[in-house]
């Protein structure tokens, strides 16, 4: 599976992007999709993940409420919908895929050394 991420780029605390993950390869669908974010000096951390049928849905902390991921299976597609962003979301952004779990949650307890594949990170940067 390969893993493609769009959308990054700034925006204005209290502003909304959408981020994108096209991913090719067989199986898309039996993947659990997730983002993760690494902000400099910080260790890469999970921000949200949803099961192949996009039914369960787990997010961190800090941006449940704000954050909502969703999957496309027919268009090989998982988005990060980013709502009242804050400084503190400023981060590279990376879609991952584990196989061999079925839920959400999972993945959020899961370490980012631990995920089966990566796509390269996309900036967001939130101004003040």
């Amino acid at each position: 599976v390969q893993l493609q991420a769009f959308g990054g780029g700034l925006v204005q605390a209290g502003g909304s992007q959408t981020l994108s993950c096209a991913a090719s390869g067989r199986t898309f669908r039996f993947y659990v999709m997730g983002w993760f974010r690494q902000a400099p000096g910080k260790e890469r951390a999970f921000v949200a993940a949803a099961s192949w049928s996009g039914g369960s849905t787990y997010y961190a902390d800090s941006v449940k409420g704000r954050f909502t991921i969703s999957r496309d299976n027919a268009k090989n597609a998982v988005n990060l919908q980013m709502n009242s962003l804050k400084p503190e979301d400023s981060a590279t952004y990376y879609c991952a895929a584990e196989f061999g779990i079925t839920t959400a949650q999972t993945m959020g307890g899961m370490k980012w050394y631990d995920m089966d594949y990566w796509g390269k990170g996309t900036q967001v940067t939130v101004s003040s």
